[in-house]
Parts: C-alpha cells; sequence; structure tokens
C-alpha cells in the first residue's frame, strides 16, 4: 500500500476516484465523470492537492482532497473529500491518509486542519475523534452560484 499524491490526470484514476466518490455520497449516487481539465487545475494548483492510496497493483483504494484556506491570522488546510473503499475498511488504511493529511498540511505551514462531516456519519466522527479532532458547535452555510 502507498500513499501519494496524484500527479497526472489519466482516465483510469479519474474513473477510480469517481467510484470512491460514489461511495461517499450518502445515496451512492454517481457525480459523473470527473471532468479532465477540472482534474488537470487541482493537479497543477498550488493550493490543492489530492492525495490517493493504492495498492501494490495501483488500485486507487482511497482519495482525499486538500486545499490551503487562509483568513487573515493563520493558513489552514481543509479537507473536503476523504473516502477509502468499503472493501478496505478496518486495515488501517484510513488512518495512513490521515497521517499523510497532516504530514502534508504540516509541510503546507497550515496550522490547523478542517473539515465537515454530516449527521449520520457517526463512523467517521468516530475516526476523527479517535484521531484527535474536535467536534465545533457551528452552522455550515452555502449560497450556490
Amino acid at each position: 500500500m502507498k500513499i501519494t499524491k496524484l500527479e497526472k490526470y489519466t482516465p483510469e484514476a479519474a474513473d477510480q476516484i469517481r467510484q470512491l466518490l460514489i461511495q461517499l455520497s450518502r445515496t451512492h449516487k454517481d457525480p459523473g465523470e470527473i471532468s479532465k481539465q477540472y482534474l488537470h487545475e487541482l493537479i497543477a494548483s498550488p493550493y490543492h492537492d489530492i492525495l490517493i492510496a493504492q495498492t501494490d497493483n495501483d488500485k486507487i483504494v482511497g482519495v482525499a482532497l486538500l486545499s490551503i484556506i487562509a483568513n487573515f491570522k493563520k493558513k489552514k488546510a481543509y479537507l473536503e473529500d476523504f473516502v477509502t473503499d468499503d472493501n478496505v475498511r478496518g486495515q488501517g488504511i484510513g488512518s495512513k491518509m490521515w497521517e499523510e493529511m497532516l504530514i502534508w498540511a504540516k509541510n503546507h505551514n497550515c496550522t490547523e486542519l478542517d473539515f465537515t462531516s454530516g449527521k449520520g456519519r457517526e463512523a467517521a466522527w468516530d475516526f476523527y475523534l479517535h484521531k484527535g479532532a474536535t467536534i465545533y458547535d457551528t452552522n455550515f452555510f452555502r449560497k450556490e452560484i
């Protein structure tokens, strides 16, 4: 098992990530094809990285999208999507990815890792709490553009 940064677009990588995002979705709805252009933008950006966990035969079994966000006081890391394949859960891959995310954040001089986890995700909450994360009482807002 290896955890690396996704360095280049391939149709196979995009499809394997799409399959993981289906598992992450509450409804298991297919998000559709991940745009080659958009994935290229994420890969090329100095503010985003995609960490992937791969088996020895290069199958992607975990993915995490990390971004750098800033306010006027500090730089933080933001975890947008994080999922491991249902078939490998409980094998420590999520924990290895978590450690790599923390290293990534430190290497980018971030002081915190922020993320959300919705209701009904108690297993994920237990994972994050076990890893030392804290639940904050906040409201999350969204405005479609």
